[in-house]
């Protein structure tokens, strides 16, 4: 076949051999090595740990029962620019630290001190009232159990005798304390839970603090022995009467209660020899030091209420977790949450409440004023909207899980309405498969 390229429009070699190679190579693209992209850095810095304060004069203060005063967008910029909210973020930190590196039985029962010893003994009083408030039949609903109402009275009705034995006299001091105590096992009237309970249990920590109860020097106590304790105790509640997710991250969070023992747990296993946060994927490490670290207690138990196994399908944000280089990574970034997802997040701090001893900043509004009804009597969580006509939830358009408009079932309740029933735990088969 003949060539259909003209020999005569090509260059003799001679014309080849005079044309200059560096002018060919300024005209070829250069090859370079991709250069690897930078890690991403988080730009929100990491919070530090405010100087705690020494309790008060108690004299100069009006002790009162607390209400709620973040009613507003406004409200809530006073608070995180109060001292009060450099308080809150301090006794957290504190804690947090009181616990770093340390195991849970590092402390024992018998060695703590008097006030320890007494919060111990009022957990386990509340713990055997569930026994005297027994659920009540739901036909198998997911949903909130009503004797948990009941649950919440007797609690109530026994307050005050528990705070008199820790030495309280005054009726003013042991009132607001108590309604702290009171509202750190759920809401009586939505029958759920969330991680402003969770902080009301702090905060009553908190105000025996501040009532000379409690030193900085039980605060490695308090961490390892009183808070894994309320925590166990807020799983058998959650487990009777069905508390539902108060404005759940479940799905897309951490837990679907809880927030606190993470930050704690994260703090403990700093510099830990072996276990890494890849280690929660590992279901003998969980279980064999589960019991020592509040971090891997709380990965154990929500694997354990969940009927799909695999934190990846369950606890998306559990598993992003693990994949961080190391645990001191893990505990900035929960400082980070604490900050952000909890005190920063106005439809949990609306219902935070603020006494005498856990003050409100001036110019924060007050519930008489804006004609609210009390915590404890509101129907719906969530954010709302204080406005010339009363009061309005707002219900959220671009998180569905921030607005308690919608009920929410428990998957505890599902796990155990599974067990009851001796169904296998597993993926669901479709009905048409």
């Amino acid at each position: 076949m003949p060539s259909v390229i003209d020999d005569a429009a090509l260059p003799s070699r001679s014309k080849l051999a005079s044309i200059d190679k560096s002018q060919i190579d300024a005209k070829l693209p250069r090859l370079t090595p991709r250069k690897k992209a930078p890690p991403r850095q988080n730009l929100l810095p990491v919070p530090e740990t405010p100087a705690f304060p020494p309790s008060p004069d108690l004299s100069s203060l009006c002790l009162h029962e607390p209400t709620r005063r973040i009613l507003s967008p406004y409200d809530h910029e006073l608070f995180r620019a109060s001292p009060t909210y450099e308080l809150i973020l301090s006794f957290v930190f504190s804690l947090s630290e009181a616990a770093a590196s340390k195991k849970i039985s590092s402390i024992t029962v018998e060695e703590a001190p008097d006030p320890i010893r007494q919060i111990l003994s009022t957990l386990s009083s509340i713990e055997n009232t569930i026994k005297q408030c027994p659920p009540a039949d739901q036909g198998g609903s997911r949903f909130g159990n009503p004797a948990f109402r009941d649950f919440l009275d007797v609690v109530s009705a026994q307050s005050s005798p528990w705070h008199s034995a820790f030495g309280l006299t005054h009726q003013s001091a042991i009132t607001e304390a108590s309604t702290y105590l009171h509202n750190s096992f759920g809401n009586r009237t939505r029958i759920d839970y969330g991680s402003g309970h969770e902080l009301n249990f702090i905060i009553w920590l908190l105000c025996l603090n501040r009532l000379s109860l409690l030193p900085p020097s039980t605060f490695p106590a308090l961490a390892l022995l009183v808070f894994p304790r309320y925590i166990t105790l807020m799983r058998k509640i959650q487990s009777t009467y069905y508390l539902e997710p108060a404005g759940s991250h479940g799905v897309w969070g951490l837990d679907d209660y809880h927030f606190l023992p993470f930050l704690v747990g994260a703090s403990q296993l700093l510099h830990h020899p072996y276990i890494r946060p890849l280690s929660i994927h590992n279901e003998l490490v969980l279980e064999e030091e589960g019991d020592e670290y509040l971090y891997l207690s709380m990965v154990r138990e929500t694997m354990a209420s969940k009927s799909v196994k695999g934190l990846k399908w369950t606890q998306p944000m559990l598993d992003d977790v693990s994949g961080a280089k190391n645990w001191e990574k893990v505990e900035q970034g929960m400082r980070r949450m604490f900050v952000k997802e909890v005190l920063g997040k106005l439809p949990v701090m609306q219902h935070f409440l603020f006494g005498g001893l856990v003050p409100a900043a001036e110019g924060m509004s007050g519930e008489r004023e804006a004609g609210v009804k009390p915590e404890a009597e509101e129907s719906e969580g969530g954010e709302m909207a204080v406005e010339e006509g009363g009061v309005r939830h707002v219900h959220r358009d671009d998180a569905w899980g921030d607005c308690c408009g919608i009920k929410i079932p428990s998957t505890v309740a599902a796990h155990q309405e599974a067990s009851k029933k001796g169904e296998e735990e597993g993926l669901r088969r479709i009905p048409f498969d």
